[in-house]
């Protein structure tokens, strides 16, 4: 597994600002947690999705390619990083 943040600098209240996966072998999503400049939270994993949170559908992109594109940053980060946000994620909702 590999564990991903990717933050979005933006000025949208309704999108998220942060977002954090956990990436299987074959690079798709096996969990997510987004999270919006309010101080809320959503998750997702292969048996929940939401109207607006839910795993991607194609591979994750390389970590480059993303952080090239305007306003967004992209870099891997520890397991324990991730398992954090997603339990707090997880007991908010």
């Amino acid at each position: 597994m590999r564990y991903v943040k990717v933050a979005w600098d933006h000025d949208s209240a309704d999108d998220p600002v942060l977002y954090l996966s956990e990436l299987g072998e074959d690079g798709y999503e096996t969990r997510k947690v987004q999270f919006y400049r309010d101080g809320r939270s959503e998750w997702a994993d292969e048996s929940r999705e939401t109207a607006t949170v839910g795993l991607s559908e194609i591979s994750f992109p390389r970590l480059e390619e993303i952080s090239s594109q305007p306003d967004f940053s992209a870099e891997l980060i520890p397991v324990d990083e991730f398992e954090r946000a997603w339990s707090r994620s997880r007991a908010g909702s």
